[in-house]
């Protein structure tokens, strides 16, 4: 929605009272935003403090979901609520490195706690495509970045390999393992994905 100059002078008619009236009620029904606010204006704990947070939370969800639901449909969907936990700790912080590291770390460690036999092809696709939107995040940082995210994606494809059934599937799916050394992926990797998908992959 586009404010109008009109729309704008009226905003800026209000009174101290009325202003702040009206930030707490849209605060009460924006909770990211709320949160987004308190972060930055009053919470003592740094980025790296919430990042850290959430490397044990990922952990812990991931073990305690393989150990519920491993073998079961609803493996994917716990690790989808914990991907959201992911993007909900971004909008809050803003923490695009975060963003990578947070994803790289649950993509690992579902690997980890996946059974190595079984019907998974839906999980593992779904993995397969976080990785693609990580190398593409990746990319968009700055390249001082890419040296601390490398033994991250070193991890990954260790998992990767490890799993014959998912390194399988990522070769069939066009997933070049030169790309899990951030300084080879490629600058238009978000196009190579495009043309990846319109092929009829990853999915």
């Amino acid at each position: 929605m586009e404010y109008s100059k009109e729309f704008k002078e009226a905003l800026s008619n209000f009174t101290a009272k009325e202003k702040d009236k009206l930030i707490i009620r849209l605060l009460k029904k924006d909770r990211i935003l709320s949160h987004r606010l308190y972060f930055e204006l009053i919470d003592e704990e740094t980025q790296d403090d919430k990042r850290n947070q959430m490397e044990t939370l990922i952990k812990n969800e991931v073990e305690i979901a393989a150990k519920k639901h491993g073998r079961t449909k609803y493996f994917l969907p716990n690790i989808r609520r914990t991907s959201a936990k992911i993007t909900e700790h971004v909008k809050i912080t803003t923490d695009k490195f975060g963003e990578v590291s947070l994803n790289l770390l649950l993509i690992e460690q579902t690997i980890q706690f996946t059974p190595k036999f079984g019907d998974f092809y839906k999980l593992q696709i779904y993995l397969l495509n976080k990785l693609f939107r990580s190398f593409i995040l990746t990319k968009k940082l700055d390249s001082d970045y890419f040296l601390e995210l490398r033994e991250d994606f070193e991890k990954v494809l260790h998992q990767i390999k490890e799993n014959k059934n998912l390194e399988r599937l990522a070769i069939q799916n066009k997933m070049n393992f030169d790309w899990f050394d951030p300084e080879h992926i490629p600058d238009d990797i978000d196009l190579i994905l495009k043309k990846i998908k319109a092929q009829g992959f990853l999915r």
